[in-house]
């Protein structure tokens, strides 16, 4: 059975929260990878960004999701913390672009919406709601990594499915959408038989 991944990112320049799932069919989805990347607040911005970008590069060739999903930047009160969330978003949605896979964002109260029914939800409610939907013991940590499997969930369940882009962002033929699923499909074959050796 083909099943739809998606790589969602909250961004941020000091941690950067990744989570992927997988989709099963109906609202199921199975969790695959939460995690955060961070880059050292001393050291100067294009070294944090580069760190940022190796880590959001190394996601994408590791769990080569279908779509990617980030967090849309919304102005805060702290014009630097904005600047830094912004700066990251680009560096997803470039490093998803340059790769073909199809993009989208979700602003913070669509992702407590679709996770939680109501879009003025906590947190907590978050992380709740994420443990009941994928069967987990715990919700992932920190909560920067809850927040990315969030944003995967919804565009899992609101995005409707991904639109099949070329690296140029033209639509693909249905045939070329098969031949680049099938590279995805080998691809995960190959880390899966090189991850039991």
């Amino acid at each position: 059975m083909t099943t739809l991944r998606v790589l969602g990112v909250d961004p941020g320049l000091t941690r950067c929260g990744i989570g992927v799932v997988d989709a099963l069919g109906g609202r199921r989805a199975r969790l695959v990878h939460a995690g955060v990347l961070r880059s050292e607040a001393e050291d100067p911005l294009d070294v944090r960004l580069l760190t940022i970008a190796r880590g959001l590069r190394g996601a994408l060739e590791q769990f080569a999701p279908d779509a990617v999903a980030v967090e849309r930047v919304f102005s805060q009160n702290n014009i630097s913390t904005v600047m830094g969330t912004a700066q990251v978003s680009g560096i997803a949605l470039l490093e998803a672009a340059e790769r073909g896979i199809p993009t989208a964002l979700h602003t913070p109260s669509e992702v407590k919406a679709a996770v939680t029914g109501s879009g003025r939800a906590d947190k907590k409610q978050i992380q709740t709601m994420l443990i009941r939907l994928l069967g987990l013991d715990a919700a992932p940590q920190p909560a920067d990594a809850s927040d990315a499997v969030a944003i995967a969930l919804t565009q899992l369940w609101r995005g409707g499915g991904p639109v099949a882009l070329d690296s140029t962002g033209g639509a693909r033929t249905s045939a070329q959408a098969v031949w680049a699923r099938a590279e995805r499909e080998a691809r995960r074959a190959r880390e899966r038989s090189t991850s039991r050796h």
